[in-house]
């Protein structure tokens, strides 16, 4: 066989390769996990009546300076539930007051922000536009893909289809039809359109918050923020030190370095 025929072999083993490595790439994306994520998400919810439930998806509103992107709205006279999902797999640690929760895929672990704080911001946000009481806006977090739960969790925190037994619970009416649609109008007029425009928008101001928060101190143990304080006495006193948040449920001491961190 020639230099030309194993060069010609070659190109064309290249060329059936690429594509298919390309594509693994594509399906192992953060936005592809999350895209996918939310259409299983999104079929699952249209399983509720139709005639009950109104179901608004990737709803993105302004927010201050910046921008919240909400997954899913779902309106009925049963109250407003929104909606978080999560397509992760693996080992998933957290509680309820943790910043932090932690993904462990075999000998991997990873960090990801406490799903629940951020649906907290998000369900904030449509109390501050919505004429309803908090009391009837619950949030959902809702994950897909292969995980389990290795500590005990809220039970608004669900795998799949469990998401729907947690949002038919709620059985009494609270809200009456007219303020349904109310709700669903205001949604629909003040949220921004749709688009490339917008994703990259909200895009780039969640960039900012990441890069503002990669500063800030975090408990090694529990995941909750540091803050900086000052020993008062003993030989120590004035001495700078990092401090968990959650004291004196959790004891963690970070010794300070003036001269970058108390700046």
């Amino acid at each position: 066989m020639d230099f030309f025929s194993i060069s010609s072999n070659y190109m064309a083993y290249v060329w059936y390769a690429l594509p298919i490595l390309l594509l693994v790439l594509f399906l192992k994306s953060a936005w592809f996990k999350g895209y996918f994520g939310e259409f299983l998400v999104n079929r699952m919810l249209a399983q509720l009546p139709e005639n009950e439930y109104t179901i608004l998806k990737n709803i993105t509103l302004p927010s201050g300076d910046g921008t919240t992107q909400i997954d899913h709205v779902v309106v009925s006279e049963f109250g407003i539930f929104v909606v978080e999902t999560k397509n992760m797999k693996g080992w998933i640690f957290g509680s309820a007051h943790q910043k932090q929760w932690t993904q462990k895929i075999y000998r991997h672990t990873y960090k990801f922000q406490n799903p629940l704080h951020q649906n907290y911001k998000h369900a904030k946000e449509l109390e501050s536009v919505l004429s309803v009481s908090p009391e009837y806006i619950y949030s959902l977090i809702v994950f897909i893909g292969d995980s389990t739960f290795k500590t005990e969790l809220p039970p608004n925190v669900t795998h799949a289809k469990e998401g729907l037994a947690f949002i038919r619970s709620f059985t009494q009416r609270v809200l009456t039809q007219h303020e349904v649609r109310e709700v669903i109008a205001m949604l629909d007029a003040i949220r921004l359109k749709p688009g490339i425009a917008t994703a990259h928008h909200h895009k780039t101001y969640v960039k900012s918050i990441v890069a503002k928060k990669s500063t800030a101190k975090i408990c090694p143990r529990c995941g909750a923020s540091m803050l900086l304080r000052e020993r008062k006495r003993g030989a120590s006193a004035g001495e700078k030190f990092w401090g968990c948040s959650r004291f004196p449920k959790c004891r963690v001491v970070v010794k300070a370095l003036i001269d970058k961190d108390a700046a």
